[in-house]
């Protein structure tokens, strides 16, 4: 039986759009049909998810980068019975901690909000991204540019909204075990905000998930180093059933 060619949605993460799935979309497109999604101005997880949803066919797979993964997984707790195939890539899936180290994340993402709405979204970028790229690519222009302009085109308010989403994201614990499509869990091995602990966790809930760490990579692992993860997206996809 001749396989049909799946449907791949392709979610951003925290201020990002289309430009963080470049190198992957124009690659998989020849064996997939690629979808990149818009949450507008939707300011929860669980929005971002029923829009994602009420734009996509009946049955397709889903890669998700950093809080695109978060969706994922909560488009995986709604309708499992629709996705062929599952991608998480430098993300984590548990909720706001408790005390101190949720108040320390609140007090982080506060700051990065405070520079976009007093200093605009590619200050906020600039800084940013000294946490999210590997050490060696901060004086690779063309990525940190192309990162800053990436992210200079959503407004204030657009990531205001994605910060509230993050801060009040759900807890995706149950939602791994029940997994039973092909799934990749996906990180830069020196990630430092999506750390590889996570990831190896996540990729040990999910029944059958298969683990790739990129090397010499931070958390941007699409836009760092595209050839690998386009490699491992397309491996993964070749692998999927209807």
């Amino acid at each position: 039986m001749t396989k049909t060619r799946p449907h791949l949605l392709l979610l951003p993460g925290l201020a990002c759009d289309a430009e963080v799935w470049k190198h992957q979309a124009r690659l998989l497109g020849e064996i997939a049909t690629v979808q990149v999604i818009d949450y507008g101005a939707s300011d929860s997880i669980e929005e971002m998810a029923r829009v994602t949803l009420e734009r996509s066919p009946q049955r397709f797979a889903v890669a998700g980068h950093s809080m695109g993964g978060r969706v994922a997984t909560e488009i995986m707790r709604r309708a499992a019975q629709r996705i062929r195939g599952l991608a998480l890539l430098d993300t984590a899936y548990k909720p706001l901690q408790p005390g101190e180290k949720g108040e320390a994340e609140k007090a982080e993402r506060a700051g990065y909000v405070q520079i976009a709405q007093t200093e605009g979204m590619r200050a906020m970028a600039r800084t940013w991204l000294q946490k999210m790229v590997h050490p060696s690519r901060l004086t690779d222009k063309a990525l940190v540019e192309s990162i800053v302009e990436m992210m200079g085109r959503k407004s204030p308010e657009i990531f205001t909204g994605q910060i509230k989403a993050l801060l009040g994201r759900p807890d995706a614990t149950p939602v791994l075990a029940a997994i039973r499509c092909p799934t990749l869990v996906l990180c830069g091995r020196e990630d430092a905000w999506s750390v590889l602990d996570v990831h190896r966790d996540m990729a040990a809930r999910i029944p059958g998930a298969r683990l790739v760490v990129i090397e010499k990579c931070g958390h941007m692992a699409t836009m760092e180093r595209p050839e690998a993860v386009t490699a491992a997206l397309a491996e993964w996809l070749k692998g999927l059933s209807d």
